[in-house]
């Protein structure tokens, strides 16, 4: 998945568990319940495994359940809505070119998809842990 050349500037990721996902197609934030802040090491890992995600086709639910705002030292820069459903991720924010702004296909199913998904579920809270496996 491409991501735009701002994520180089990203200092700190907050994690989000969406709440109300038919409200992400065309809203201008993310919202939910924040759940994890991840920087340093992790800030890099998840770049990583978001610049990773193979394509795939893109199916048309797009119902959003993880996301993430990169924020760099002072500014948000990109947030990302993902769909591990119909294999769309929702990429905008104020440092996101014309082009990147849109859903992009990933495939939820490949290797680094599941990490990253993997990692999104470790994040929250263990008593939700055990409910949040089924998204």
């Amino acid at each position: 998945m491409m991501l735009p050349p701002a994520q180089e500037q990203t200092e700190l990721i907050e994690v989000v568990r969406i709440t109300d996902p038919m409200r992400h197609l065309n809203s201008e934030d993310l919202t939910g319940d924040d759940v994890a802040i991840w920087e340093a090491a992790q800030v890099s890992d998840t770049l990583r495994l978001i610049g990773s995600l193979p394509d795939s086709e893109l199916y048309r639910c797009f119902i959003p359940s993880w996301g993430i705002r990169a924020h760099s030292d002072s500014d948000l820069l990109f947030q990302i809505a993902f769909c591990f459903r119909c294999h769309g991720a929702r990429l905008w924010g104020p440092r996101v070119p014309g082009a990147l702004n849109t859903i992009h296909s990933f495939a939820p199913d490949s290797p680094p998809a599941r990490e990253l998904l993997q990692r999104f579920h470790d994040s929250a809270p263990r008593q939700a842990q055990a409910l949040l496996r089924r998204s």
